[in-house]
């Protein structure tokens, strides 16, 4: 059975890294006295050691340990061993790249489906989609595949940002991004705006926050989601 939260970001504007998901974060890592952190996304050129320990400081308010996974000798073993997984946020070329280098991509996706309790936050929600097409990042490295961890049947776009028809800004919008991917693929889309995630037991995918969610699919309108949805009929 999936226990899994896919975070649009980790930190929501006026508030600490983490902090806004902390009492959901208690509950749902409720039976882990240590997490293991995948930090390959690496935001900002900070090193792994530096990314870790940014997340320990973190979830030592709710009394995780957290280890990084690049302290392991062998990472195959460290998920499997792991009693819960967090994968942060930054490029999620560099992040798949990463994965697919250590042999971990299926690893991890079979974790997750024995129920594992698994955390992401931006690139991190992105590899629990069919596939990374629909990231805002660029594509710094070239990965092997595109393909991730398919722990929902659609892609997400962690960060989502409405058309402000204010602006003079004249080029591509967020959702004109989404509309050329699916002039090409039929995966659906999951625009998860700032301060919302989803919570995944089993086959339910619940919407959380205070936020809508916008769902694109091929060749219809797209649609606002209240939270408190359960995606499961998207396919």
């Amino acid at each position: 059975m999936k226990n899994i939260l896919l975070a649009s970001t980790s930190t929501v504007y006026g508030s600490s890294y983490l902090e806004y998901l902390l009492a959901e974060l208690q509950l749902h890592f409720k039976n882990c006295n240590t997490l293991l952190f995948i930090p390959y996304a690496r935001p900002g050129g900070i090193t792994h050691d530096e990314y870790t320990a940014k997340v320990a400081l973190a979830f030592a308010k709710i009394n995780i340990a957290v280890k990084g996974i690049h302290e392991f000798e062998n990472p195959v073993e460290a998920i499997q061993n792991a009693e819960g997984i967090f994968t942060g946020g930054g490029n999620t070329f560099v992040l798949v790249s990463q994965l697919y280098k250590n042999q971990l991509m299926e690893v991890i996706a079979q974790k997750l489906k024995s129920g594992t309790p698994y955390l992401g936050t931006s690139a991190g929600s992105n590899i629990a989609g069919l596939t990374i097409q629909t990231t805002n990042d660029m594509p710094i490295v070239y990965p092997p595949s595109f393909q991730s961890l398919g722990m929902i049947p659609f892609n997400l776009n962690p960060h989502y940002i409405d058309t402000d028809g204010t602006a003079n800004h004249m080029g591509e919008t967020r959702e004109d991004r989404i509309k050329e991917f699916h002039e090409f693929n039929s995966i659906p889309v999951l625009g998860l705006r700032e301060g919302s995630w989803l919570d995944i037991k089993g086959d339910s995918i619940v919407l959380k926050g205070n936020l809508k969610a916008r769902l694109f699919r091929q060749n219809q309108q797209a649609e606002e989601l209240e939270s408190g949805t359960d995606l499961r009929f998207v396919k």
